[in-house]
C-alpha cells in the first residue's frame, strides 16, 4: 500500500538526518563537549553491579560532578560505558535500565565488566537511538501486510480513509461522575465507538480528567485491559498517577520521569520486588554472583585446568540466571495479567514484557505531538484506538526540514480529524484562563466554540487589573541581535524586567510571601531565555520571589499554567521577518499558559506583517488592554 511505503520513506530521510545530527555533535567531540549537549555522563563512578537477563551484566552508577547539566539520557535508550583513557577501544555497550536523579543502571552487552573498568576516568555515552527508528519501522511495515486482511486490517483501514468508522447506537449508561456537558459527550462517544474516537482538548478543558473517567467507564463496561500510551514520559506519568488515584490497578512500563514514591510503585521493577517469589530470584541472583566472582580469581594466572575451572563456574552462573529468567518471566506474565491498566510511551509499548499482548483499546494521550509512525506501533496491538490531544498546539519535533515537508510532521489526530469529522468531541468549558486571555485563541483556532467556566471567567489578579495586555515597543528602537541562529532583544529583555517590578511591587501589596502568584517569562528564542534567565539574576527586587517566577522557552510550559505569563517576542526588524514566530500554534500554546494575567512585549510594525498578530494587537486594543511602550520609559 503506497501509504506505508511513502511513511517508510519519509521516516528513513528523518533518520538519516538525525542520525547525521547526532554524529556532527559526537564524532571528534570530546567528553566535556559531549557532556554539554545532554550526550554523556563524565565522570562517573560504580556504585554496584548484579547478573541480568540473557548472561548480561547491569550496572548501576553515579555521575558524580556536572550534576545541574541537563540531559537527554533516558529508560531504553542506547548507550555505552566507556574509558577516558582510550574513548574508542575501552568501551562497551548496553541499555539503559533505569534513570532517576545522578544514578542510572546500564545493561551491558556482557557477562562481566571489563577490565580497564576498574582504572576510572568513566563515563556513559548516549548513543544514536536506533532501537525507536526500528521500532517504528517495523510497526509501518507490518501496518503494510495486515491491512488486506478482513480482522486485522479493519482498524488500518479507517484510519488511513478506505473504511468509515462504526458507532453502536444503543445508549450508554455512565456511573455518575462530575463532569461537565461536553466531557460527557466524549466518554460517550469512546464507549460507543467500535474503532475510533477522537477527544479534542484546547487548553484548560480538562482532556485529562475526561480521559480518566472514559478509562474507567471503559474497564467497567467491559472488564477489558487498556493500554494508554503518550510521546513524553511527563505525560504518561501524569495519567498513570491520576489512574491509579481512582483505584484501577495500573502497571507503568519504563521509567517515570519524576521519581515520586507514588509513581514508582506503579513501576514494573517496584512490583516485581514486592512479588512473593521474588525472594527466589534474589537467592539465585546472589548464588549466580558468587559462581562469577570466583570465577574471576583465575583471571590472572591461567593454565588448561585453570580455564576449564573457570569455564565450569560461568556455565554454572549461566545455568542460574537461565532459571532467573524463567522465575521473573513468570512474575512478569502474572502482573500484565493482573493489570487493569498498562501505561507506556509510544515505542516503550512494544517493551519486551508486553511485546505480545494484545488489547481491546488503547488511548493515545497528547496525539497531537505524537509522530505518526510512532503510533503505529501500539495501534497494532488493538482493535479500537482512542486519540486525544490538541492539533492547533505544538506539533512533534522533526529533525529533517525535507521529512516534515513530505508530510511526516502532520500527525495521525490531523488526518483523523479531517478523515472522520464525526469521531471527533470537543471540549469546550475551559477552567484555567480569564475569558479575555482565552478570547483570541477561542476565536482564532477553535471557531469562538470555548466557554470560560463561571469559576475562572472573570478572576483578576488584583481588583481592577487588566487581565491581557499587549506593550508595543513599534519606534522604541528596541533592535533584534543575532546569536548564532538564535534571535536576542536586550533592550526588550531589559524593559520586561523593569514592567514586571513595578507589578511585583502591586502584587506585593496584595500577597504575602507563601501565597504569592506564580509567574512565567516565556520566549519562543532560547539566546534570548539566557539573556533573561541572566537579567533575572541582576533583579534583586524579583529574587526574592525567585521561587515563584520561571523562565523558560515556550515548548517547556506545554501542558503548564501560571497566574502571570510574560512573553517577550524578541523580533524587531525593518523586513518585518519573524522567522518562527508564523508558527502560530506555538503561539497558542505561549498565551493559553496565564490564568490571571497575559502579558506580551512586542513591536507590532514587525509582528504585524503576519494576519495573526495583527489582528490580536486588535483584539487588545477592544479590551483596552494595549498599551504603547513609551508610556512606561519614564
Amino acid at each position: 500500500m503506497d501509504y506505508f511505503k511513502k511513511l517508510l520513506n519519509l521516516l528513513k530521510i528523518e533518520r538519516d538526518d538525525d542520525r547525521k545530527a547526532y554524529l556532527k555533535l559526537t564524532e571528534s567531540a570530546s567528553a566535556a563537549d559531549r557532556r554539554s549537549n545532554g550526550l554523556t555522563w563524565y565522570p562517573i563512578a560504580i556504585r554496584g553491579t548484579e547478573p541480568s537477563r540473557g548472561d548480561y551484566i547491569t550496572v548501576e552508577v553515579e555521575r558524580t560532578t556536572h550534576q545541574d547539566l541537563l540531559h537527554q539520557l533516558r529508560f531504553g535508550a542506547s548507550a555505552a560505558l566507556f574509558s577516558n583513557h582510550d574513548p574508542k577501544n575501552d568501551r562497551v555497550e548496553g541499555t539503559i535500565a533505569y534513570q532517576g536523579g545522578d544514578r542510572l543502571k546500564i545493561t551491558l552487552f556482557a557477562d562481566e565488566l571489563p577490565d580497564w573498568a576498574r582504572d576510572g576516568k568513566l563515563g556513559i555515552d548516549l548513543l544514536f537511538d536506533d532501537n525507536s527508528y526500528d521500532e517504528m519501522n517495523n510497526a509501518l511495515k507490518l501496518a503494510d501486510t495486515l491491512t488486506s486482511k478482513p480482522t486485522e486490517g479493519r482498524l488500518i483501514q479507517i484510519l488511513t480513509g478506505e473504511k468509515a468508522p462504526v458507532f453502536s447506537t444503543l445508549p450508554v449508561p455512565l456511573p455518575p461522575n462530575s463532569l461537565n456537558a461536553s466531557q460527557q459527550a466524549a466518554v460517550q462517544k469512546i464507549l460507543s465507538a467500535q474503532d475510533v474516537a477522537v477527544v479534542h482538548g484546547p487548553p484548560g478543558t480538562g482532556k485529562t480528567t475526561t480521559l480518566v473517567q472514559a478509562i474507567k467507564a471503559l474497564i467497567a463496561q467491559n472488564h477489558e485491559q487498556v493500554l494508554v500510551v503518550a510521546p513524553s514520559n511527563t505525560a504518561v506519568d501524569l495519567l498513570s498517577q491520576k489512574l491509579a488515584a481512582e483505584g484501577l490497578n495500573v502497571l507503568r512500563i519504563g521509567n517515570p520521569a519524576r521519581v515520586s514514591e507514588k509513581l514508582t510503585s506503579l513501576t514494573l521493577d517496584s512490583k516485581m520486588a514486592d512479588h512473593p517469589q521474588m525472594k527466589e530470584v534474589k537467592k539465585l541472583k546472589k548464588q549466580a554472583g558468587e559462581y562469577k566472582n570466583m570465577a574471576h580469581k583465575y583471571k590472572r594466572n591461567f593454565g588448561r585446568a585453570e580455564r576449564e575451572q573457570r569455564k565450569a563456574l560461568f556455565d554454572e552462573a549461566h545455568k542460574i540466571m537461565r532459571e532467573v529468567g524463567k522465575t521473573e518471566d513468570y512474575i512478569i506474565k502474572d502482573l500484565v495479567d493482573k493489570a487493569q491498566v498498562i501505561t507506556a510511551t509510544l515505542v516503550g509499548s512494544n517493551h519486551y514484557t508486553v511485546r505480545n499482548t494484545k488489547f481491546n483499546t488503547v488511548v493515545i494521550d497528547e496525539a497531537g505531538q505524537a509522530m505518526e509512525p510512532a503510533c503505529w506501533i501500539p495501534i497494532l496491538k488493538a482493535q479500537k484506538v482512542i486519540l486525544a490531544g490538541d492539533h492547533f498546539q505544538l506539533s512533534p519535533t522533526i529533525k529533517s526540514a525535507e521529512a516534515a515537508k513530505g508530510g511526516l510532521s502532520t500527525t495521525m489526530l490531523e488526518k483523523c480529524v479531517d478523515l472522520h469529522p464525526e469521531c471527533v468531541t470537543l471540549l469546550q468549558q475551559q477552567y484555567r484562563m480569564n475569558e479575555a486571555i482565552m478570547g483570541y485563541s477561542s476565536r482564532v483556532f477553535y471557531g469562538s466554540q470555548l466557554k470560560a467556566d463561571e469559576s475562572v471567567a472573570h478572576h483578576l489578579m488584583f481588583a481592577g487589573d487588566t487581565p491581557l495586555n499587549f506593550i508595543d515597543t513599534a519606534g522604541c528602537g528596541f533592535e533584534e541581535k543575532l546569536e548564532g541562529t538564535s534571535s536576542t532583544n536586550p533592550d526588550e529583555a531589559t524593559f520586561l524586567f523593569k514592567h514586571l517590578e513595578s507589578l511585583v511591587s502591586e502584587l506585593d501589596k496584595h500577597y504575602g510571601t507563601v501565597n504569592f502568584p506564580t509567574i512565567a517569562v516565556i520566549s519562543p528564542y532560547k539566546e534570548q531565555i539566557r539573556l533573561l534567565k541572566e537579567q533575572l539574576l541582576n533583579h534583586p527586587a524579583l529574587s526574592v520571589h525567585g521561587d515563584k517566577i520561571a523562565v523558560n522557552t515556550i515548548d517547556s510550559f506545554q501542558g503548564q499554567e501560571r497566574d502571570v505569563v510574560y512573553i517577550s517576542m524578541t523580533r524587531s526588524n525593518n523586513e518585518g521577518d519573524i522567522g518562527f514566530l508564523s508558527d502560530i500554534r506555538r503561539m497558542n500554546v505561549a498565551m493559553t499558559r496565564a490564568r490571571k494575567k497575559l502579558v506580551v512585549i512586542g513591536d507590532s510594525s514587525t509582528l504585524g506583517r503576519l494576519a495573526f498578530y495583527a489582528d490580536f494587537v486588535a483584539y487588545a486594543e477592544e479590551l483596552g488592554g494595549y498599551k504603547s511602550a513609551w508610556e512606561f520609559m519614564s
